[in-house]
């Protein structure tokens, strides 16, 4: 049984541990929040483990962890993550800090044409481990931090170093080490963001809706929110998307009318029904005029010679990504491929200028991309 790092809640001992691992070359990185259990996301617990010792860092507890800035800033101490770019926003977000010098495990799985790049997948793969999913959905606010979240926290960082060390040698092998370095340095930089705009932009399925619709989906969630954040629980615990699409949809004004609705659960009538009903009639007395409308993006003009560019460039990605052994998404996305059909590039010069490639992909895939760009002019 895996022994529980020593769990730290104060600066000094974060201090101390740091110190501790002033000479190490890597480190193994990972964090737990709690976007199941409440409102407003954050981090509960850091996990990073070095070559010799580990801790888990509890952040409820300590309010400082600038310690954390300097290593996880220093690009010659590798940072070994695996699907880092939900972990890099968080530490931001949530603490200010920066990663530099990361390598995703997972983005190495990736570009090696593993065809499952889950941790869990991974490590049973190669290590013969089998990793225990049954926290993945916890609330690790808990404290005192029960004894098996703790261990199960422990599990995630500790093949890390192994594993990266594995991956990137078969990355040197296979000559795709430096492509992997730029997506990293790519990925060092994502941040959070909060949305802005209608909160209706954010639900799938409310572009299908006319104008009232939307009004009413609107207030629906305007009160989920008010809800969500008054009750510290995340917004699909309090009233799930796809009940309040139906809601807009069919626009009750009676409670016999709302309990009629297809998916719509007993409890959540009972506990919202009569505040609901209210929304709507509140959306449908508004004015025609100050009804919202979908934001819509100006779409590029349809070209058949750009529709004819893009399909042969869908036919050498798949011959290509078929050579290489990596999915045809992580070569190179479809977005990319569309900008390059509408530019028509004459060279791999004139490619590399327009800067729509990443230098790996210049480098790597700009010369035959050109080549299947010729084949049918």
């Amino acid at each position: 049984m895996t022994s529980i790092p020593p769990i730290l809640t104060t600066t000094a001992e974060l201090t101390a541990f740091l110190a501790d691992l002033a000479n190490d070359t890597a480190l193994a990185v990972d964090l737990e929040a709690d976007s199941m259990h409440h409102y407003q996301e954050k981090v509960c617990l850091l996990q990073i483990s070095g070559t010799q010792q580990s801790a888990l860092i509890d952040p409820l507890a300590m309010t400082d962890l600038s310690p954390l800035a300097p290593v996880l800033s220093d690009p010659a101490v590798r940072k070994y993550f695996h699907a880092a770019d939900y972990d890099i926003r968080c530490l931001h977000r949530d603490f200010g800090l920066e990663v530099r010098g990361l390598f995703d495990t997972m983005i190495a799985c990736q570009f090696l044409g593993e065809g499952k790049v889950g941790l869990a997948d991974v490590l049973q793969k190669y290590y013969g481990v089998t990793l225990d999913k049954k926290f993945q959905r916890a609330d690790w606010t808990k404290r005192p931090l029960p004894e098996d979240m703790a261990r199960y926290a422990a599990e995630d960082t500790r093949y890390l170093h192994a594993l990266g060390e594995m991956l990137e040698k078969r990355l040197r092998e296979a000559g795709r080490l430096d492509w992997v370095a730029e997506e990293f340095e790519l990925l060092e930089a994502v941040r959070h963001s909060e949305h802005e705009g209608p909160l209706f932009t954010r639900v799938k399925g409310a572009s299908r809706l006319k104008p009232r619709q939307l009004a009413v989906l609107e207030l629906l969630l305007e009160f989920r929110d008010e809800e969500a954040r008054r009750r510290d629980s995340p917004l699909f615990k309090v009233l799930g998307n796809a009940v309040m699409l139906e809601v807009a949809r069919e626009q009750p004004t009676s409670l016999r009318a709302l309990t009629g609705l297809s998916g719509m659960p007993a409890r959540l009538a009972d506990r919202y029904g009569r505040r609901l009903v209210e929304l709507v009639r509140q959306a449908q007395d508004l004015p025609q005029e100050s009804l919202p409308v979908i934001p819509r993006k100006e779409r590029p003009v349809r070209d058949p010679e750009v529709d004819q560019r893009m399909t042969k460039l869908k036919q050498w990605r798949s011959a290509r990504a078929e050579e290489l052994g990596i999915d045809p998404g992580v070569l190179i996305n479809n977005a990319t491929m569309e900008e390059i059909a509408r530019f028509n590039p004459d060279s791999a010069e004139e490619l590399a200028q327009a800067g729509i490639l990443k230098r790996w992909q210049q480098r790597e895939l700009g010369p035959s991309i050109c080549d299947a760009l010729r084949k049918e002019r």
